[in-house]
């Protein structure tokens, strides 16, 4: 079946659907029928524990993994069979456990890049010039993650928390309708967590998000429902106070209590 064939039915209503989506490697089954919606401009958390499938739910959404069985739709269409370049080119966008930064650049210009690699130009070899647009682009998002004050340093000089911060300025690059975010908060001091919770419900209401995360305080602080996952399913699902009360979730993830 064709794509345009295969989202004639698909509903517009969601900005991200999964239906039935699977992974297999081999023997083993990482994800299992997987459903999933996820409204435009909803934050969206997915939790569980290592080897719950967060990551590889992750990579199927990005294009990184092909899923074994199942759809995926982005904003009404199926992306399900699209590489990982076209669905960035339609507003996807994703950052990584594992910084993937430039370390010998400034801030400034690794937000540059960014922005420059989803941009009409960006094949160009001519060099930015004072009134280049996208400089300034760069810059305002540089200041929206509360760097502005850095953003002449390289980036081997950043602290660990300001490097996060410059990954979510990079993932704004180029007006995003959707962003991933892969355990932002891992490795953060509770100050740096405190000032992530505060970028990531800082950012513009049109632009939706999911994001996956062991710390539970801050995933349940900048998300408006929840889904659990558990060896590769979705275990439950619902609004943060109704995760966070569940029986069974702090039986499962919380050692029978969550302080």
């Amino acid at each position: 079946m064709s794509t345009a064939t295969s989202s004639r039915g698909a509903s517009a209503d969601y900005a991200l659907e999964l239906r039935g989506v699977s992974k297999r490697f081999g023997a083993l089954e990482a994800l299992g029928g997987i459903d999933l919606k996820v409204r435009p401009g909803e934050r969206h958390a997915v939790l569980g524990s290592n080897g719950a499938g967060k990551t590889t739910l992750f990579n199927c959404i990005t294009g990184d993994f092909p899923p074994t069985t199942g759809a995926i739709r982005f904003f009404g269409e199926d992306v399900t069979e699209f590489p990982a370049q076209e669905r960035i080119r339609r507003g996807l966008r994703r950052t990584y456990q594992i910084s993937l930064l430039f370390s010998g650049l400034s801030v400034r210009d690794n937000v540059y890049l960014a922005c420059r690699g989803v941009s009409r130009g960006r094949f160009s070899f001519r060099r930015p010039g004072n009134h280049d647009a996208l400089v300034a682009t760069a810059e305002d998002l540089v200041r929206t993650v509360n760097l502005g004050d850095v953003m002449g340093q390289t980036v081997a000089d950043l602290s660990y928390g300001q490097q996060r911060q410059l990954e979510i300025a990079m993932a704004l690059s180029g007006a995003p309708r959707f962003i991933l975010f892969d355990e932002p908060a891992a490795g953060l001091s509770p100050t740096e967590r405190r000032e992530l919770i505060g970028i990531l419900t800082g950012l513009p209401g049109h632009v939706g998000f999911i994001i996956i995360e062991h710390d539970m305080d801050v995933a349940l602080r900048v998300s408006e429902r929840v889904t659990m996952m558990h060896n590769g399913r979705v275990f439950k699902e619902g609004k943060p106070a109704e995760i966070e009360d569940d029986p069974e979730v702090q039986a499962l993830y919380l050692g029978g209590g969550h302080g």
